[in-house]
């Protein structure tokens, strides 16, 4: 058994399980402007293990936050699908708990502000917390309140101190992002209402699994949550999970629900989770090793399709460039000798290069200007989203390679 350099970040074991190496990569989303693309790019193991104490799926090496996530090219508008959704679960926090106007909401992770937005038409106060600097000028220019600095205790008292507790807390697509998950909780003790809530959604691991998604490994999603876990985690703090559900969004996600022990009623749906979880084998590191297998499996399948493309003169280029592609593109060793371009909605990614790969970022529009016979689809977690933008790109005759959890060509 491998040992990991940190001890489980749920329960503190030293008992943590390599499953799976996709060796040492870049990190994802430290896309390259053109006068960069000379210098020395960091580079750091990207190793998954298992805990065999508390069932935990975390990645083995640490990766200073502020190297991330100071300075990010990710945005949550950039998708219709994302912005829909984030605005859709800010009116579900304000029915669930009939939150009055003038009610004090902060969202950890806040990104551009897209789900603060949501609680624009319900007359909430608002305040994001988030590091990237850029990112916050993006959220306050849409009116969005936000703070730039990292979720903990002290910035928690700091929010309480000059703006009150808070009824509800979110954090979106960032919880798989934190390293210190005792100071998370630690910081909402101090800044939730005694009766508040705090939501949260992640990339849910069952789906993961199903999808052999090893292409959602990256840096920053230092965990890879299951129900079990969480609710160790949260309980170990006097919190408790009171209500579960699972989304479609991305390639499925988990949503829990989490209170004050005994401040709220539990919902049924968390034991009947938990039950399917150990009835899937999601707790054993079996799991885990046939999870490898399929995704070293994959990594031959996609290599033998682009090779047998570019054999026949075939043009390929990709769509959507998000973090999970560069892992994709560095695991398959493709760069653009085989892969010309990726389009992509983001104009903080066009013009730049992928990390490691440097293989170049343009806008979407390129796709219909060059007519390329195939297009990988690394963004396949908004497949439909992408499919109903590009239908011309396909009545011309392109076509898509979606690469999970099996290889098709649409």
């Amino acid at each position: 058994m491998t040992q990991a350099p940190r001890n489980c970040l749920v329960c503190r074991s030293n008992r943590v399980e390599l499953f799976l190496d996709l060796g040492s990569t870049t990190l994802a989303n430290k896309f390259l402007a053109r006068d960069e693309l000379g210098g020395k790019e960091p580079a750091y193991p990207l190793r998954v293990g298992f805990c065999q104490d508390c069932g935990h799926v975390q990645l083995l090496d640490a990766v200073p936050p502020t190297a991330m996530f100071d300075d990010y090219l990710y945005i949550s508008s950039a998708s219709d699908t994302l912005k829909g959704h984030l605005t859709g679960l800010a009116d579900t926090v304000v029915e669930r708990r009939k939150l009055p106007k003038g009610s004090f909401v902060v969202d950890i992770g806040s990104n551009d502000g897209t789900l603060l937005s949501g609680y624009k038409r319900h007359g909430m106060k608002m305040l994001g917390v988030d590091p990237a600097a850029n990112l916050a000028e993006r959220a306050r220019a849409i009116g969005v309140e936000t703070l730039t600095a990292y979720f903990g205790p002290e910035t928690a008292r700091k929010v309480r101190e000059t703006h009150g507790v808070a009824a509800a807390i979110t954090a979106t697509n960032v919880f798989p992002h934190l390293p210190d998950l005792p100071g998370l909780v630690k910081g909402l003790d101090v800044l939730l209402a005694e009766d508040g809530l705090f939501v949260l959604e992640a990339h849910y691991l069952q789906d993961l699994l199903d999808a052999v998604a090893f292409d959602t490994v990256y840096h920053e999603h230092c965990s890879y949550w299951a129900l079990g876990p969480m609710t160790r985690l949260f309980g170990d703090h006097g919190f408790e999970i009171v209500d579960v559900e699972r989304l479609p969004i991305h390639h499925g996600q988990l949503r829990a629900w989490v209170g004050r022990r005994g401040r709220h009623k539990v919902n049924p749906r968390v034991e009947a989770l938990l039950a399917d979880e150990r009835a899937k084998g999601i707790d054993k590191i079996e799991t885990y090793r046939a999870f490898a297998q399929r995704a070293l499996a994959l990594k031959t399948e996609l290599n033998r399709v682009v090779d047998k493309l570019l054999a026949e003169r075939k043009t390929i280029a990709a769509y959507g460039a998000p973090a999970k592609g560069n892992t994709l593109l560095t695991f398959l060793g493709l760069g653009p000798d085989r892969i010309s371009y990726i389009a992509d909605r983001s104009p903080l990614k066009q013009g730049r290069y992928t990390p490691g790969t440097h293989i170049p970022v343009v806008p979407p529009e390129r796709l219909l200007a060059d007519q390329p016979d195939y297009a990988l689809l690394l963004a396949w977690n908004f497949a439909d989203e992408i499919m109903a933008q590009q239908a011309e790109y396909r009545r011309r005759g392109g076509r898509f390679i979606v690469p999970v959890p099996e290889v098709r060509v649409l």
